[in-house]
């Protein structure tokens, strides 16, 4: 019976459709990035930061100011004045602001592409979850089974006078334990159900294959890394953030410029009036002081920030890379000493031949399922690694 357990595990890696299988998970997340309430509602904290940015670079509003003067010594008559006039900043500012804009706007869309990943991520890891629980109840499912078998088999041994009660009793209890296994299994099925459904927008995730595998072999570190810089949005964010503060030294020097003031004006006064245009520009003496020189020295922060955290994650990630083969390797080594185990059939035989009592019978079932389980937690532990490596592509 063990053969045909372990054979469910190992088999998993190489006899399945993995590209019907990645489609299946991409489909899932896809629907869990439509229906997720956070990311929809991060979407329109960006939406409303990007266009507050745009608003940056209008114009101000136009001014009109008016005099009427009828009070004091006025023989000519009452006088009346008013002006109209628009105000602007130089016209390069605009261009440059605009660009600025623009790259603060990656900069939002790469936080929100950070945000989806981690939703993604962990919507990811807890589909792994539900997999790997579900080949978990497959498993004990068919322990059970087994174990009923073995207590009906000892119990027509025990009339048979054959066995004690004490080995019935036993035999009973790892029934009874089983049954229990099984049930605590579907409890936690229905746990992570439930957080699926609550990064889905509370909607319920259909169509999730019971028996869903996944590959477990990913390219070299270098490969996997360099895929990572081009793709990455935390990486992608600080080169963002770099040649946006870059950008920003070019506005603040474009503001040292005068900024001008064009309008019209009409003064009256006892049936005789002048109009024309007015114009004027300012003095830029006090306005820009320094700023130039503090965007300067934002940009070079940002400069060094990008190398300091990229050596940071690049060292993050080969830790996990290092984790995940070592792992594997231990996976490999399991795989290769369980592939052709017959043990439980052949303990339950030299149980029956009376070569085993039924406590030595049960340690050494025991030993072996256990080592069963240790494989399966293996390789789920190697699949959230995985996913951990491969968050990029999400």
């Amino acid at each position: 019976m063990n053969k045909y357990i372990v054979s469910a595990i190992c088999g998993c890696l190489f006899f399945v459709n993995g590209f019907s299988q990645d489609k299946n998970i991409r489909e899932l997340l896809y629907e869990i990035e439509q229906n997720n309430t956070e990311l929809k509602g991060y979407q329109s904290i960006i939406e409303s930061q990007q266009l507050e940015n745009k608003s940056t670079n209008n114009l101000p509003d136009p001014q009109l100011s008016g005099y009427y003067l009828p009070i004091g010594d006025n023989a000519m008559g009452n006088y009346t004045e008013f002006q109209i006039s628009q105000s602007i900043e130089f016209p390069t500012v605009y261009g440059s602001r605009s660009k600025w804009n623009d790259l603060k706007s990656i900069q939002l869309q790469m936080s929100y592409a950070k945000k989806r990943q981690e939703v993604l991520l962990e919507a990811k890891s807890v589909l792994i979850e539900l997999a790997f629980l579900q080949k978990q109840k497959a498993i004990e499912t068919e322990r059970r089974a087994q174990s009923k078998q073995v207590f009906d088999q000892i119990e027509e041994l025990y009339d048979k006078e054959q066995v004690g009660i004490l080995d019935l009793n036993k035999a009973k209890i790892a029934w009874i334990q089983k049954q229990f296994v099984v049930e605590q299994v579907e409890s936690e099925i229905q746990i992570v159900l439930s957080k699926l459904k609550t990064l889905n927008g509370g909607k319920v995730i259909d169509g999730f294959t019971p028996g869903i595998d996944l590959p477990i072999e990913v390219a070299a570190v270098e490969t996997l890394w360099q895929e990572k810089l081009a793709n990455d949005p935390s990486l992608k964010g600080l080169k963002a953030a770099e040649t946006a503060s870059l950008q920003k030294v070019k506005l603040e020097k474009n503001k040292v410029l005068p900024n001008v003031a064009l309008g019209y004006n009409y003064q009256g006064v006892s049936g005789s009036n002048y109009s024309g245009f007015y114009g004027g520009f300012s003095i830029p003496l006090w306005k820009s002081k320094n700023k130039v020189k503090a965007a300067e020295a934002n940009y070079e922060y940002q400069q060094s920030n990008t190398q300091v955290i990229t050596a940071s994650l690049y060292a993050q990630f080969q830790e996990t890379y290092n984790r995940y083969e070592l792992m594997l390797e231990k996976y490999s080594e399991y795989q290769t000493t369980m592939a052709n185990l017959n043990s439980e059939e052949l303990l339950f035989r030299a149980y029956m031949l009376g070569e085993y009592s039924f406590m030595d019978y049960y340690v050494e079932l025991q030993f072996y399922r256990n080592a069963s389980d240790r494989m399966l937690q293996l390789e789920k532990k190697i699949q959230l690694l995985k996913a951990q490596l491969l968050k990029h592509t999400l």
